[in-house]
């Protein structure tokens, strides 16, 4: 069972925290640069990103597109 501190929870975060939740051991910057190319590759993800209202140019993902890319990748 996983104690308070280690649970994910869903809500808006920026690339970088999301990324590194994912990538704790690589720089803010080179774990944005592995989640969005994860992101890339996975054409169903991106799609639905897209839908969800998603821009490249934003800095925070919604809740709602914390909870796709969970879907399609994993908890952290």
């Amino acid at each position: 069972m996983k104690d308070a501190e280690q649970i994910f929870r869903i809500r808006s975060m920026s690339k970088s925290e999301l990324a590194l939740a994912y990538a704790p051991t690589l720089t803010p910057q080179g774990a944005v640069n592995r989640l969005m190319d994860w992101i890339r590759r996975n054409v169903e993800l991106s799609e639905a990103l897209v839908r969800s209202g998603y821009r490249k140019q934003q800095k925070l993902f919604t809740s709602y597109q914390v909870r796709i890319i969970v879907s399609f990748l994993g908890e952290p």
